[in-house]
């Protein structure tokens, strides 16, 4: 599988690759001109994790697609941060899980190889330097110095393309309250849609009775002899409905 995934990705563009230990990005490799092997469609290869574009967009591409967190698995994506040593970020594929600080990763264009970038390294150890064992820094297997690689690479997590993948939370919508269009008609100051419809349903075309009411009955005067006559002011007596069988009366009592 490894030599066909070589031929797949040797037309690949030369860009930036990781940095040799101990040395500035770049210095190593200016002056290659051939295409060389990168580590994203590598790691894409072998963990079956189908995501695109450079190694530091990994981590984010794969939010709401696939589960991500801080502890090695079989078959995850360790997604490494971009900083100002590998400005495109680098990613590898976990193949075993030795113990809760080592693991064995399968990767590509990370050690330069008889003078050769872009070559590809298969079961070699990554530690976890962080202080908390939560894989936030690990040194990679450098093969020059055969052995450990002395800087400590930032990671940003592990990529799980075994999982299940976590749903993007909707957006919060508080649940409309329910009102009646009694309460409607309070709340609005306009008459509800129920209101008028009960009306509409009567006698369409026709005028509705109006109201009766009664007469105001004329003041009063009640004499006193001292002081001075007083006069009171009439009171409005209540609406008279029609006859008990009207049916706007019986519309106007439910709302009344």
């Amino acid at each position: 599988m490894k030599n066909a995934v070589t031929s797949l990705c040797i037309g690949v563009a030369l860009v930036a690759a990781p940095a040799l230990e101990g040395s500035p990005q770049g210095a190593a490799h200016a002056q290659e001109l051939a295409p060389y092997l990168q580590c994203v469609p590598y790691a894409r290869e072998v963990s079956g994790i189908q995501i695109y574009g450079d190694a530091y967009t990994w981590w984010d591409q794969a939010e709401g697609v696939y589960d991500r967190g801080r502890k090695p698995r079989v078959g995850a994506v360790m997604a490494f941060e971009a900083n100002d040593r590998i400005q495109l970020g680098h990613v590898a594929t976990v193949v075993k899980v030795i113990d809760k600080r080592t693991v064995l990763l399968d990767h590509a264009n990370w050690s330069p190889i008889n003078g050769r970038r872009g070559q590809i390294e298969s079961g070699v150890r990554a530690v976890d330097v962080s202080r908390k064992n939560d894989w936030s820094q690990v040194r990679v297997w450098y093969a020059p110095l055969n052995n450990l690689g002395t800087t400590p690479w930032p990671v940003l997590g592990f990529i799980y393309g075994d999982g299940k993948a976590t749903p993007r939370k909707a957006p919060f919508e508080p649940r409309p309250v329910e009102r009646s269009p009694v309460q409607v008609a309070a709340v609005t100051g306009k008459p509800s849609r129920d209101f008028l419809n009960a009306f509409g349903s009567l006698g369409q075309g026709a005028n509705p009775p109006l109201l009766e009411r009664r007469a105001p009955e004329a003041p009063r005067q009640i004499g006193y002899t001292s002081p001075p006559p007083i006069q009171r002011r009439a009171q409005a007596q209540p609406p008279v409905r029609t006859a008990a069988g009207d049916p706007y009366a019986n519309v106007l009592a439910k709302y009344d």
